[in-house]
């Protein structure tokens, strides 16, 4: 399987270098330390900065795998890893079972993320009317997905600045307002609890793959997007090493282990209230810049799903007014309504992090295999990363991803149960989908 369909599918490239960043960070920062800082905490303490300094390099080996795949002509189509795996193996069937999986815990992952924006917002404005603020931003998010990709970017991009500036005013004094005390003890459940901390940590990073969803709307996108996968991933590190270390030095424990808002009531120890605010609106642009991003990423799933017709054509099909797949996004914000309404978003958001690990070893084993099962696509891999160091890579994120699987069953066989249930229903529709 060595052809790809690239210039079917209708979407505009609209995106540039920014907007990626934009992209790539907001659902970074959004999904990730804003949310699971204190839950990491009740595992391991303070030695949560040591775990995301043990992460960052697995993500790092991981990433690589993205950038290879992103500079082949591969680079100019929306499938990500269910194009890149497809192609290597030259089957479908795997990649869709990974698709599947990463589409319901996306959906799952919008309607998660509308209840942490509802959330914040009301931590800022007060009130009640959780639900309404959690369905109004779906709805809204929604809207800007349809109107266009560019209206996309532009909101991400000034949302992504806000939370820049949010950042700052967290950090910077955040830094002399630390006091040592709060870091012992630094291990607090011992190498147990270090250990069972990795994976809701990880959520953190999990989601950095969806910038790979843009590549058919990023313009010059198998030059771009495999540069800013690398810088990207790298400026997160460090952001969040330098949040977790302001929120366990500022928040002594009886605290931290009862803020749903960590960041924000950390600031609240240090700053005016003014700049207090900031931070919780910033916390606000975090979730809604992932918010924005998540949406994105199932619908561009879907078009390369039709496109192979392991799907209906339908599901793929984009507005030739809006070059915006109104189907796709439909349907995603159907999802995730009726998962956020009926309370059932674990049935989606509890396999996650399970299916997104599995889909990055997957991802990393067709790097290591790509120059021997396809040797035509490895031949047009453009980006300067040694052949030596794709492969040394690779197996780090091989061996990262299979313990960290392997700790996610160990702990909760149930996710592993759930995980399964939703592999069965996806294998029936592929079959259902090849006989049709």
């Amino acid at each position: 399987m060595d052809a790809l369909p690239l210039t079917t599918s209708g979407l505009r490239r609209d995106l540039g270098t920014l907007e990626s960043y934009a992209t790539l960070l907001g659902i970074l920062i959004g999904a990730g330390i804003f949310k699971v800082t204190s839950d990491a905490w009740a595992l391991t303490g303070p030695s949560v900065i040591l775990a995301y300094l043990v992460l960052a390099p697995m993500i790092l080996a991981t990433s690589v795998a993205y950038s290879v795949f992103l500079s082949t002509p591969l680079g100019r189509a929306p499938g990500g890893e269910y194009t890149h795996i497809s192609r290597t193996f030259g089957g479908l069937g795997l990649a869709f079972l990974g698709a599947w999986l990463k589409i319901i815990s996306y959906t799952g992952a919008l309607a998660y993320l509308a209840s942490a924006f509802a959330d914040y917002v009301l931590q800022l404005t007060g009130g009640a009317m959780h639900m309404n603020i959690a369905i109004a931003s779906l709805v809204a998010f929604y809207a800007i997905h349809v109107a266009g990709v560019r209206w996309f970017g532009r909101i991400q991009v000034w949302m992504c600045a806000l939370l820049g500036v949010s950042l700052v005013v967290l950090i910077v004094p955040g830094l002399f307002a630390i006091h040592a005390a709060n870091y012992r003890p630094f291990f607090t459940h011992g190498a147990r609890g270090f250990l069972a901390a990795m994976p809701p940590l990880f959520f953190a990073y999990a989601g950095f793959e969806s910038l790979a969803q843009t590549a058919g709307e990023v313009r010059d996108s198998t030059t771009r997007l495999p540069r800013i996968f690398i810088r990207g991933i790298s400026a997160t590190m460090l952001i969040y090493l330098l949040m977790s270390v302001v929120a366990f030095g500022v928040l002594p424990a009886s605290r931290l282990k009862l803020a749903t808002a960590p960041m924000a009531e950390a600031g609240a120890v240090y700053l005016p209230v003014g700049a207090a605010a900031m931070v919780t609106l910033g916390a606000i642009m975090a979730v809604a810049t992932s918010l924005n991003a998540t949406m994105l990423v199932p619908s561009r799933i879907a078009i390369m799903l039709a496109e192979d017709r392991v799907a209906p054509r339908w599901l793929g099909r984009v507005s030739p007014r809006t070059g915006t797949p109104i189907v796709g996004l439909t349907l995603t914000l159907a999802g995730a309504l009726a998962l956020l309404v009926t309370g059932r978003v674990s049935l989606a958001l509890n396999i996650a992090v399970f299916a997104l690990v599995a889909l990055y070893l997957l991802h990393s084993v067709a790097l290591l295999l790509l120059p021997s099962r396809n040797p035509k696509l490895f031949a047009e891999v453009t980006v300067a990363i040694p052949l030596w160091v794709q492969r040394v890579t690779a197996i780090v994120s091989i061996l990262a991803m299979a313990i960290l699987l392997v700790q996610m069953v160990v702990h909760d066989v149930t996710t592993l149960a759930l995980a399964a249930g939703w592999t069965i229903v996806g294998a029936a529709l592929y079959a259902f989908g090849r006989t049709g």
